[in-house]
C-alpha cells in the first residue's frame, strides 16, 4: 500500500474496531468470533490468543492494528511464523502429530468437508511424515518453512481471512473501460444474434410506419395505435415460431444454424414477449387518448368508458367487440409477462409460469375476434404449431414408457431410469418434456437427458428438487411403495421381459434405491446448443451443480466414440487413440469443469466420472483427450491460512494414493472457485484448435464466463436446462 492507502486503511480500520468493540474499547473472544465469521471456533481462539499480546483476554485497537499490519505488510517469514504459532497449540516451539491432527480436523470443518476418522489419520501422517525431515517426532519452524516451499502457490499469496475481512474495500478508482457491448470481441462473438435483432428491428419499424401512413386520415393517436397493432400482428405470431421446438431441432441439422441464432431462441422469445407487452401498452394508451379526443367532440354520442367497455360504439368486425376484447387482451398479456418473470420461475413456483403461459390459446382466440386481419398472419405459423402439437402428442403416446428404476441422490436429486423405446433417437445434450400422471396428470416439465445415445436400453434423467412438482416427485419415491402390480401385467411381463421381472414387482432395494414400474409420457427429444460439440476441435464443458446433466450424456457419448478409435499393439499392452478427424467427431481435446458447492453433490455422477478416468488409464502421446477439473466452492482456497495445512495434506495423500480424498477420483478436487482468466489462458495456450465453451448452470456465472470467452475469442454456448 502507498502512504495515502495506509492512512485510509488506518481510518477505516479504526471505525470498524469501534463498531465491534463498543463502549469498553476492547474486543473480547465472542466479539472477535462474530467479526471473523469463521465456522470453526478453533481458529478464532488461536488467532485471538496470538493477537492478545498482553494476555488480558481482550484485544485493544493497538494490538489489533499491530497484528493486522504484520499480516498485511509483513514479510513472508513473519506470516509463516504466525502460521506456525497457530499450529503450535501448546506453545512448545514444535508441532507434534496430535496438534497437527487437531488443526486438520478444524480445517475440514471450516471447509465443510466430511471425511472418516481413518482418512483424517492418513492426512495427518502424510503431512507429518513429509514435513518431519529429521524423524524427530515433531515439526520445527524451519521444517514447516521448507515444506511450504514445495507449494509455490501457497507461498506466493499467503494470507488470512481475518486480514482479508478487516481490510478496507478497494478504494482505488476502477479504470474506465469501454462498455462490453461496444467491444470488437462482443460484436464478433454475437454477430448472428445482433444481425438478427437488427433485421427484426428494421422489419418492426417498416410495419409500424407502413400502418401509420395507411391510416393517416384518422389523427395522430389513431395512427400510433394502428402502427402498434400491425407490429402486434407480426409479433404475436413470431413469438410462437421461436418456440416450435421440433422445427428448430430439425433446422439445427441444416446450414441455417450457421446463419440464424437458433441456439438463442428462448432469449429471442423473451425479447419478443417484452416487445408485445410494450406494443400493447402503447396501442391501448393511444386508443384511449383517441377515444378521449373523440368523446370531447360535438359529434360524439359516447363517453370514453362506453368506447372502452361496451359494444355500443360498434368498433370491430365481430359485433363491435374490439374494445372489450382489447381490454381483456391487455390484462391477460400483462399477467402472462408477470408470471413469466425470473423471480417467479426460479422461486419454486414453476407451475404459476406453466399454467399462466397456457393462456396463449385465449390470446390467439381473442386476437382473431379483436383484429380482422390477424388470421392472415396466423394461418401458416398456426398450422405449423398445430402440426407440432399433433406430432408431439402422437409420439408421447406411442408405446408404453415406464420408469423402471429410481435412485435418490444427495441434495434431493432424483435419478430416473426410463425404459427406452426402440423408435426413440436423440443426440447428446438433448432434452425432453416428461409427464408422470401419478405426480401431476396434466403437467409437462423439461429435463436434459443424462444418458448417452449409445445406451440403447434406457434413458436417464437427473432431476433436482427446486419447485413444487420436483419436490412432489422426490417425496413420492421417498415413501414406502404401497402399489402392487396386477397379476395380468405380471404374467405379461414374465412372458415378454423375464429379465425385468424384479423391476415389475416393484421390489425396493435399500432406502434410496428401488425398482418400479410407473407409467410416464415423453415428448421430444429437442435439440440444444451442445449438438455443435462434435463439430468443435477443443471443447470446454462447464457444469455448475446439477448443470452437469447435459454433459453427462455428452461425456459418455464422447468416450464411446473414443473407445472405437482406440488402438492396441498386438505385441504388448500399449494402447493409444488415433488422432483422426471425421464427419462424426472433430474433437481433439475436451476439458470438463464441474463446480459444486458441497462435497455430497459430487456423488451424483462420481461412478460415471470414475469410468471415464479408467478409459483413459493410458497416457496419450499428445496428452489426455479428456481432462477433468473439479471445484468445491465451500472449501477454503489454498491461499487462506486456515486451509493451508489441509490442502497440503490432501495434495500429499492424493500423490501417495493416486486418488482424491474428497471424491475418490484420480482428479484432484480444487478448493474455491476457478480463476477463469487463468483457466482460459491455459486452454488458449494448448493450441488444440478452435475453442467452443459450453455452459450449463446459474445465469450469474454465465455472464462472467461469457465475458471471459469474449476476451479470449472463444465461442460461448449456454444451455437452458
Amino acid at each position: 500500500m502507498s502512504l495515502d492507502e495506509d492512512a485510509r486503511w488506518l481510518e477505516w480500520m479504526t471505525k470498524q474496531f469501534e463498531s465491534i468493540a463498543g463502549d469498553d474499547k476492547e474486543i473480547d473472544l465472542d466479539e472477535f468470533k462474530t467479526a471473523l465469521k469463521v465456522k470453526e471456533s478453533f481458529f478464532a481462539e488461536r488467532f485471538f490468543a496470538l493477537f492478545d499480546s498482553d494476555g488480558s483476554s481482550s484485544i485493544s485497537l493497538d494490538e489489533l492494528l499491530k497484528a493486522l499490519d504484520m499480516l498485511i505488510h509483513g514479510s513472508e517469514t513473519d506470516k509463516l511464523k504466525f502460521l506456525f504459532q497457530v499450529y503450535d497449540v501448546d506453545g512448545s516451539g514444535s508441532i507434534d502429530p496430535d496438534e497437527l491432527r487437531t488443526v486438520l480436523k478444524s480445517c475440514l470443518r471450516e471447509s465443510a468437508i466430511s471425511l472418516p476418522e481413518e482418512k483424517l489419520d492418513d492426512l495427518t501422517l502424510a503431512l507429518f511424515e513429509s514435513a518431519d525431515k529429521d524423524n524427530s517426532g515433531a515439526i520445527t519452524f524451519e521444517e514447516l518453512k521448507a515444506e511450504l516451499e514445495n507449494f509455490p502457490e501457497v507461498m506466493e499469496n499467503l494470507t488470512i481471512s481475518a486480514a482479508n475481512w478487516l481490510k478496507p474495500p478497494d478504494l482505488d478508482q476502477k479504470k474506465r473501460h469501454a462498455p462490453r457491448y461496444l467491444t470488437r470481441a462482443y460484436w464478433h462473438n454475437n454477430s448472428r444474434k445482433l444481425l438478427f435483432l437488427c433485421l427484426y428491428a428494421c422489419l418492426s419499424l417498416l410495419l409500424f410506419v407502413g400502418a401509420m401512413l395507411q391510416h393517416s386520415q384518422g389523427g395522430a393517436w389513431y395512427m400510433v395505435a394502428k402502427g402498434c397493432g400491425q407490429c402486434l400482428n407480426f409479433n404475436c405470431t413470431f413469438v410462437m415460431v421461436l418456440m416450435l421446438r421440433r422445427f428448430l431441432t430439425w433446422l439445427r441439422a441444416t446450414w441455417v444454424v450457421r446463419v440464424l441464432p437458433l441456439d438463442q431462441n428462448i432469449l429471442l422469445h423473451q425479447i419478443v414477449g417484452y416487445a408485445i407487452l410494450c406494443y400493447t401498452l402503447v396501442h391501448t394508451t393511444a386508443h384511449v387518448l383517441n377515444f378521449g379526443t373523440n368523446s370531447l367532440s360535438e359529434r360524439s354520442e359516447f363517453s370514453v368508458w362506453e368506447y372502452l367497455l361496451t359494444t355500443r360504439p360498434g368498433i370491430g368486425w365481430v359485433k363491435g367487440t374490439a374494445s372489450v376484447t382489447g381490454v381483456v387482451l391487455q390484462v391477460v398479456i400483462c399477467l402472462m409477462v408477470l408470471c413469466s418473470s425470473t423471480f417467479v420461475r426460479r422461486s419454486g413456483h414453476f407451475e404459476v409460469f406453466y399454467w399462466s403461459h397456457l393462456s396463449y390459446v385465449w390470446v390467439w382466440s381473442l386476437l382473431m375476434v379483436h383484429c380482422a386481419n390477424f388470421w392472415k398472419w396466423f394461418v401458416v405459423p398456426g398450422l405449423l404449431f398445430l402440426l407440432e402439437k399433433i406430432v408431439g402428442i402422437a409420439v408421447s403416446r406411442m408405446g408404453g414408457l415406464y420408469i423402471v428404476e429410481v435412485n435418490l441422490l444427495p441434495s434431493k436429486v432424483t435419478h430416473l431410469v426410463i425404459r427406452r423405446p426402440q423408435f426413440f433417437h436423440f443426440k447428446p445434450g438433448d432434452y425432453i418434456y416428461i409427464n408422470i400422471p401419478v405426480i401431476a396428470k396434466y403437467e409437462w416439465h423439461p429435463f436434459t437427458i443424462s444418458s448417452a445415445p449409445e445406451q440403447s436400453d434406457s434413458l436417464w434423467l437427473h432431476i433436482r428438487s427446486m419447485g413444487q412438482w420436483t419436490n412432489r416427485l422426490y417425496e413420492y419415491f421417498r415413501q414406502p411403495e404401497s402399489q402392487t402390480v396386477s397379476p395380468k401385467r405380471l404374467a405379461t411381463s414374465l412372458r415378454n421381459h423375464r429379465q425385468l421381472l424384479k423391476a415389475q414387482v416393484s421390489a425396493k432395494f435399500g432406502e434410496n434405491h428401488r425398482f418400479c414400474n410407473i407409467k410416464c409420457y415423453v415428448d421430444g427429444p429437442y435439440g440444444t446448443p451442445t449438438r455443435q460439440i462434435f463439430a468443435s476441435e477443443h471443447a470446454v464443458l462447464i457444469g455448475a451443480g446439477i448443470g452437469i446433466t447435459p454433459f453427462a450424456s455428452i461425456l459418455q457419448s464422447i468416450m464411446y466414440r473414443y473407445r472405437r478409435r482406440k488402438q492396441n499393439c498386438p505385441n504388448c499392452n500399449y494402447s493409444w487413440c488415433e488422432n483422426i478427424k471425421d464427419s462424426d467427431m472433430k474433437l481433439r481435446k475436451v476439458d470438463f469443469i464441474w463446480i459444486n458447492r458441497d462435497q455430497k453433490s459430487f456423488e451424483w455422477f462420481v461412478s460415471l466420472l470414475t469410468k471415464l478416468e479408467m478409459d483413459q488409464a493410458d497416457e496419450e502421446p499428445e496428452g489426455r483427450f479428456l481432462e477433468m477439473h473439479m471445484y468445491m466452492t465451500s472449501a477454503l482456497s489454498k491461499n487462506d491460512m486456515k486451509a493451508i495445512g489441509l490442502q497440503m495434506a490432501l495434495d500429499l495423500l492424493a500423490k501417495k494414493e493416486k486418488r482424491d480424498s474428497i471424491t475418490g477420483l484420480r482428479t484432484r478436487t480444487q478448493p474455491g472457485r476457478p480463476e477463469w482468466g487463468k483457466v482460459f489462458q491455459k486452454v488458449s495456450e494448448e493450441n488444440k484448435g478452435k475453442v467452443h465453451v459450453f455452459y450449463c448452470g446459474s445465469p450469474a456465472l454465465a455472464k462472467v464466463i461469457k465475458a471471459q470467452c469474449e476476451h479470449f475469442g472463444f465461442n460461448f454456448y449456454k444451455e437452458n436446462f
